[in-house]
């Protein structure tokens, strides 16, 4: 499926991995929905885009405007063709242990980074299915697969994060819809740095490393769902192979532990 003409919504789009993405995304000519709560970061990006291609900026918390955020996207373009869960909450930083884990920030960081994903694709799955076509990826982290002491409430979110999307795109395996969960690896971010403050993150790449496999699963990859490594794909693409063998770009060895922007 090519991006030209198409509708992007991507969440947590204001820095970050999102905003490297809808860079991308624009200069392949699609028409973006750029989702994030810090409305002035927001519009700076909007206007870097606009001159490109025509964008929709919400400023908006995922966790608790789903309804808002997709009812404004369908109405302005009719459509949405590709849904980018990408917003994420890391939760309190520093990150306490499990055993002490405040009840209501754990609920806080589920509700964004796994039920708020999972929100927005019940709204936005009916009318990919009409068309019988649409591409919706989740970003995920290592932490919902290794026991890193400290990412407990993280990781077990983005773990709840992988399983729903397993299970739905086994409900949704012959519609056409096609469902991936990526993780872009370690990068250097601010979310990163807040996870891990004083830490010298200098050495990790910026979130613009990953970000091309991202254009590559909507326009080049076919299967219905995969777990990618988004880092594995870039480095196929820059090794000159245009088609990626999907069992090859799952995760077999996962690094990174935090993956994914800010919900705002």
């Amino acid at each position: 499926m090519t991006l030209l003409g198409r509708v992007a919504l991507i969440t947590g789009a204001s820095r970050g991995l999102g905003r490297e993405i809808a860079r991308l995304y624009a200069r392949r000519g699609a028409r973006l929905v750029l989702v994030a709560r810090g409305e002035a970061a927001l519009r700076d990006v909007e206007a870097e885009l606009s001159r490109t291609t025509e964008v929709l900026v919400l400023a908006a918390d995922v966790g608790e405007e789903a309804e808002h955020i997709a009812g404004t996207a369908l109405q302005r373009f009719g459509r949405v063709d590709v849904l980018i869960n990408n917003a994420s909450e890391i939760g309190p930083t520093p990150m306490p242990l499990l055993e002490v884990y405040p009840w209501d920030a754990l609920l806080r960081v589920f509700r964004v980074n796994a039920v708020a994903p999972l929100h927005l694709t019940q709204l936005l799955l009916p009318q990919m299915k009409a068309r019988h076509q649409g591409v919706i990826m989740n970003v995920t982290s290592d932490a919902g697969v290794q026991a890193y002491p400290g990412w407990g409430g993280y990781g077990a979110s983005k773990a709840a994060l992988e399983h729903l999307s397993r299970v739905l795109a086994a409900e949704i395996a012959d519609s056409g819809v096609r469902l991936y969960v990526v993780d872009p690896g370690d990068m250097n971010t601010e979310m990163h740095r807040q996870a891990e403050p004083g830490v010298d993150l200098s050495h990790l790449p910026g979130p613009d490393v990953p970000a091309p496999a991202f254009l590559h699963l909507v326009e080049e990859e076919t299967v219905s769902f995969g777990r990618f490594e988004a880092l594995k794909i870039a480095g196929t693409r820059e090794r000159g192979n245009a088609m990626l063998d999907p069992g090859s770009s799952r995760i077999q060895d996962p690094r990174s532990r935090l993956s994914t922007s800010p919900s705002g």
